[in-house]
């Protein structure tokens, strides 16, 4: 193989390895397409991923946006949108992952940012979160969680926050959505 050819094949190689997926999730409000950092968040975006490429993420949903207006017991308070499995039993529900900080990963809860929702480091697994402007305490070192670990980001929204905003702003009780609003379809573009 001529010297030219091979160079532009190991530059290919190199280009096509350092691409970030991208996953469109399908909702009646619209769609919201997603770029993944597997590369600065791995454990992180393959759980995602194994749940996008294994349609395990049938039957999932958003049902919790955290406004400013809705958190009068919390004194740190942030914006975001949840969704995913529910937290109650579901068969596709995957084995928790390991926790992978922001300060490992160097991915913080900026606008549009996609995290993984979990109780203790370590129990993460189907439910996810896109933060609706600059959320900080959700960072490691931040105070949203009292272990101050912070949540695992591992991508962000690269179309569609309109209609982050718009699930954002349903009604809700208690921080649930009155009415939840179906994820029909999350997909690998």
């Amino acid at each position: 193989m001529n010297r030219r050819i091979y160079l532009l094949f190991i530059f290919l190689v190199i280009a096509c390895s350092n691409t970030k997926p991208t996953v469109t999730m399908t909702t009646p409000l619209g769609e919201i397409i997603l770029e993944i950092y597997a590369d600065k968040a791995p454990v992180t975006a393959a759980n995602f991923m194994r749940y996008v490429d294994e349609k395990k993420f049938t039957g999932a949903h958003f049902y919790r946006v955290v406004t400013l207006e809705n958190q009068p017991d919390d004194s740190i308070l942030i914006e975001v949108i949840q969704g995913g499995l529910g937290w109650d039993d579901n068969p596709h529900r995957q084995a928790p992952i390991a926790h992978e900080t922001t300060r490992m990963t160097g991915i913080l809860h900026e606008d549009g940012v996609i995290s993984m929702a979990r109780d203790k480091a370590g129990s993460a697994d189907a439910e996810f979160f896109i933060c609706v402007g600059a959320q900080p305490q959700l960072d490691f070192g931040g105070r949203r969680n009292p272990d101050g670990q912070g949540f695992a980001a591992f991508g962000r929204v690269i179309a569609g926050m309109e209609v982050v905003h718009k699930i954002h702003q349903l009604p809700n009780e208690g921080q649930m959505l009155k009415e939840k609003v179906a994820i029909t379809a999350i997909v690998r573009n």
